[in-house]
């Protein structure tokens, strides 16, 4: 009796100790909920960050799911069905434009160039941008920024788009491509890796970068709600670190290893596309190396908005974005 006593006394105690310990270690493990605005090799450094397990390094289990639109990503952070946005900075400007009490802040830059190519129907050895005008131009959808990127780049290069060339835009995203693959126009504006395996298939052939002519601008960027921030701060940081070891992995290693750590979510490309895609990329300086988003790439913008004449109103650099939290995490 007195044994089975002790026994049980001794169940208890190691109970009791084991118990606050698994519940520590349980809180220890925070929580993030994701939502990108599509499943892209543009977006490189995230796969990377968990792929490597640079998230799960600083205590963070990432939950990503990928809500195909920027309306749509957007409502997910705002309805708290998502406690991180990944989408463009215009997406905060528009939501501050409406009077939100809780501004959305952009926190970390993925991306600093626009992510879309120039197509030809036809192989053109020594390309000229001059040669789109009379042409007809299937360009992406009216207000989103690879549209305003676009024309801003034509309009760089004297053309007029509503005047000079006969350009297409009434086509959705997903769509475009097919569009073009059945013969509509003689240029298209893609995102990779549809611009490459075309280019593969001889189905067009890129001739020019709108991310390289555009120059750079906060493309891509992790945001959230201030209020979560003021919340979660420790948890912000912690994010942006794990992006921050991500970017400078991307950076310091090949295409072919990206491709290799990242090949998994593109599980319809091949391997060498991806590598392709991403080399492409990484060569034109489309991957931030930092998650750093400064006043000079917020004003390019703004300034590639305005021209387009979709920027509601101008917002001063600090108000929109924190720079406080990478620039911490980055000491």
């Amino acid at each position: 009796m007195k044994k089975w006593l002790k026994m049980s006394m001794l169940l208890l105690l190691t109970a009791i100790l084991i118990i606050p310990l698994a519940a520590c270690g349980k809180d220890e493990v925070l929580n993030v909920r994701v939502a990108e605005v599509t499943r892209s090799i543009f977006y490189a450094p995230q796969y990377v960050a968990l792929e490597k397990g640079f998230f799960e390094e600083e205590g963070l289990n990432v939950e990503l799911t990928t809500t195909a639109g920027g309306d749509k990503t957007m409502t997910a952070l705002l309805s708290d069905s998502a406690d991180v946005a990944l989408v463009g900075s215009e997406t905060s400007i528009y939501v501050s434009a409406q009077g939100s009490n809780d501004p959305v802040i952009n926190f970390a830059q993925l991306t600093q160039t626009d992510g879309t190519f120039l197509v030809s129907r036809n192989k053109i050895d020594n390309f000229s941008w001059d040669m789109l005008k009379g042409k007809t131009f299937l360009g992406q959808r009216k207000g989103g920024m690879p549209q305003m990127v676009g024309e801003f780049v034509l309009k760089k290069h004297g053309i007029d788009p509503q005047q000079d060339l006969d350009l297409i835009q009434n086509i959705d995203f997903a769509n475009i491509a097919p569009a073009f693959a059945s013969g509509n126009s003689e240029f298209v504006q893609l995102f990779e890796p549809t611009a490459s395996v075309f280019e593969k298939e001889g189905k067009g052939y890129i001739v020019a970068s709108f991310g390289t002519e555009s120059g750079h601008v906060p493309y891509t960027t992790f945001m959230t709600k201030q209020s979560y921030i003021d919340e979660n701060k420790e948890t912000v940081e912690k994010f942006t670190r794990a992006i921050y070891k991500a970017q400078q992995w991307v950076e310091t290693h090949s295409a072919k290893e990206t491709a290799e750590a990242i090949k998994g979510y593109f599980d319809n490309t091949e391997p060498e596309i991806i590598e392709m895609v991403v080399d492409r990329y990484k060569s034109q300086g489309s991957f931030a190396t930092d998650p750093i988003l400064d006043t000079e790439e917020w004003n390019n913008l703004q300034n590639i908005m305005d021209e387009a004449g979709e920027l509601p109103k101008r917002i001063e650099h600090g108000t929109l974005v924190n720079t406080e939290i990478a620039e911490s995490v980055m000491k």
